[in-house]
């Protein structure tokens, strides 16, 4: 009644209240919305006339009746390729995720310790990928990799082989395609995390006798977990549902499950079937992040 009462009163109109909305309504009309669209989808039956949206409710004498078809995550379950593009997009997703990152740290340490005259070119010099269109990028991966590109040329030209390497639609090629494109996003939230930490810990390590790796192991990565979790998420997530590096650099042995939804959605035209199998990614990947987060919350809650 109070809550009810604020709202119709308007005293819910407060500054807090108006900022804290903004990000909720953006993440309905954004997110909410279009995955309860996609997820109504995903129990229909696929309609023969022409509706790629299917049919949920039928209306005949004045009789509402609600199909809902649940044989589309009964198949998924069931057939194995999809299990095997589900298990190939997580692990060339952790893949990429755990390259990003062995890379990415040396990179913001550096930029982080750099100096504060230094560090706008630094960053400048990381978003520079992003001013110049991503598909244009992985198609120049393609020129560099394939059997006469530059790389073979230059090996062949060194006398490191005689014959070109087979690296194009390859895990090879994929892998450092993935990596390539979504480095930066790995750099960014280290890269804030790591310029905020005080140096004070690793001054006061060094005097309790502690050698510059022991500092760093037990001072500077533990107090850089949020951007490790941060980046890790950013490039994890994204990764999952890849569709444009595994179409352009990789081969049928790196199928995933992006390019198994375009062909559901646009080759097979079969829309329920397509919903289904997004509304299982989305659940894979957000359900074991929502535990992980109460997880996490509730360690920091532990005194």
């Amino acid at each position: 009644m109070k809550f009810l009462k604020n709202l119709l009163t308007g005293r819910w109109l407060t500054g807090r209240n108006v900022v804290i909305a903004v990000p909720f309504l953006w993440l309905t009309f954004a997110f909410l919305v279009p995955f309860l669209i996609v997820m109504r989808i995903s129990f229909t039956e696929a309609d023969t006339g022409g509706n790629p949206f299917g049919t949920l409710m039928t209306l005949a004498d004045g009789v509402i009746t609600l199909k809902v078809k649940v044989s589309n995550y009964l198949f998924i379950a069931q057939d194995e390729l999809y299990a095997i593009t589900y298990l190939n997009s997580i692990k060339f997703a952790a893949i990429t995720a755990s390259l990003c990152l062995i890379i990415g740290y040396p990179f913001a340490y550096f930029m982080a310790r750099a100096k504060p005259t230094v560090r706008p070119v630094l960053l400048m010099m990381v978003m520079m990928p992003f001013w110049t269109s991503f598909l244009l990028r992985i198609y120049a991966w393609k020129g560099i990799l394939a059997n006469n590109g530059i790389l073979n040329h230059f090996l062949i030209s060194m006398g490191f082989i005689t014959e070109p390497l087979h690296l194009m639609n390859t895990q090879f090629s994929l892998i450092i395609g993935m990596v390539y494109a979504y480095l930066p996003f790995m750099i960014l939230p280290l890269y804030a995390n790591l310029v905020k930490m005080d140096l004070r810990f690793l001054e006061a390590a060094a005097d309790l006798g502690a050698t510059p790796l022991q500092a760093f192991w037990r001072i500077t990565v533990p107090l850089s977990k949020s951007g490790i979790i941060a980046g890790t998420m950013l490039v994890f997530i994204p990764a999952v549902g890849e569709y444009v590096i595994p179409e352009l650099l990789g081969g049928p042995e790196t199928l995933m499950i992006g390019r198994q939804l375009w062909d559901e959605f646009f080759t097979n035209n079969d829309w329920p079937l397509a919903s289904s199998v997004t509304v299982v990614v989305i659940l894979l990947i957000l359900v074991p992040m929502a535990i992980f987060n109460k997880y996490k919350a509730e360690q920091e809650a532990r005194p």
